[in-house]
């Protein structure tokens, strides 16, 4: 008896990759530097997932799904994304609309003198703040997050309202993890993000990905429900990147997004506002507006700002942190796990809000786990043939 040589194709394809944003298209890239066949496809009619951008009519660079800033404490992927592009240096900075005047957010040492007409050092406004707060035996909402840490004026002034409007919930509905990722400072750090790795892609993000994908064992497919193809294109195994409820034919019911629908305004003039992002808390339908120049670099005598107004309707954004949702995935989660040959990755088929750098990361940990396998069952083949060989 004769085992058949690992690599003898029987497939088309080694891998449909389902999603071509950054979980598909750097699982894509990983496995096609190692030889295998990959089919990339898409529902959209281009690649990069939330993260496209691309010039508008006028000229200007901007994101077609909101600003998408990167930012990351590691260091791996970092240097992995920067095989595809030069990074620009950028932080990202943030002015919150409360009171009538455009304060700093995150809540510094700034925004509490200017709140409250003070002038506070460092050491003395951790004291208003810890006697603003109101402390919590247990901390379960994002409600209780922010009136633990700040109080409940300030919870009013800048988290409900905003909070509300994103979610269509108030902030005592929703999980604690919510306001966990807003940080409050006793200093002048006026940046958005802290990490280490701050930047922008040079030539954006459509080119980044361009380049990333570029390499003959990657077919790409746009325009493309896989549902439409896996019956008709052979492959071997499947990186699924989309709703998870929606591979499983939404069995238990519909898991729960937010949306956003963005309304993009091109002004006459070189700067619209004083920073790259205004949230808008209490005021107005939207949450914030951000202009791009700030985020691109670019030099142009128009600019281009998008305001976002969430909704229930749309593309899926963001899962929905309320403990029934997390036990209504915990059921797909569990099919997920017993499907043979597919594997789920991603914000959307693990219903989880990641950042950019957090989905690029978990891919690269998946591609090495994949590897991994891979070795394994070719090492257990060359065993058997060795051993049956006459």
């Amino acid at each position: 008896m004769h085992f058949p040589d690992y690599n003898k194709r029987k497939y088309m394809f080694d891998y449909l990759i389902v999603g071509a944003g950054f979980a598909g298209a750097v699982l894509a890239e990983r496995l096609a530097k190692t030889g295998k066949k990959i089919l990339l496809v898409d529902k959209r009619n281009h690649i990069g997932g939330n993260t496209f951008d691309y010039y508008n009519k006028d000229g200007l660079l901007v994101h077609k799904y909101g600003p998408h800033i990167f930012h990351t404490n590691s260091r791996e992927v970092y240097d992995y994304l920067g095989n595809f592009t030069t990074w620009r240096p950028y932080e990202h900075r943030v002015l919150a609309s409360v009171d009538g005047m455009l304060v700093p957010l995150p809540i510094n040492l700034d925004t509490i003198n200017s709140l409250y007409g003070l002038s506070l050092n460092s050491l003395e406004v951790e004291g208003f703040l810890l006697s603003r707060a109101e402390k919590k035996d247990q901390v379960l909402t994002s409600e209780d997050v922010v009136v633990n840490k700040v109080g409940r004026e300030l919870y009013e002034k800048f988290f409900k309202g905003y909070t509300k409007k994103q979610w269509d919930l108030d902030p005592s509905e929703l999980d604690a993890s919510v306001a966990a990722r807003i940080p409050t400072r006793s200093n002048r750090d006026d940046r958005y993000f802290t990490d280490c790795y701050q930047g922008m892609p040079l030539h954006g993000y459509s080119r980044l990905f361009e380049k990333m994908l570029d390499h003959p064992n990657i077919k790409v497919m746009l325009n493309t429900d896989y549902k439409e193809i896996e019956d008709i294109i052979p492959y071997d195994k499947m990186i699924y990147t989309g709703p998870v409820d929606y591979y499983f034919n939404y069995c238990y019911g519909r898991l729960p997004y937010r949306s956003i629908e963005f309304v993009f305004i091109t002004h006459e003039t070189e700067k619209f506002q004083p920073t790259g992002t205004i949230n808008f808390p209490n005021e107005h339908p939207y949450t914030r507006v951000t202009e791009f120049k700030y985020l691109t670099g670019q030099l142009h005598p128009k600019t281009t700002v998008v305001y976002e107004y969430p909704t229930a309707d749309g593309d899926p954004y963001y899962p929905v942190p309320r403990r029934e949702n997390a036990d209504l995935y915990k059921k797909y989660q569990l099919l997920a796990k017993e499907t043979k040959d597919v594997y789920f990755t991603g914000r959307l088929a693990t219903y989880k809000y990641y950042n950019m750098d957090q989905v690029v990361a978990q891919s690269l940990a998946l591609f090495k786990r994949i590897q991994s396998t891979i070795q394994n069952d070719q090492h257990v083949v060359q065993i058997k043939n060795t051993i049956l060989q006459p």
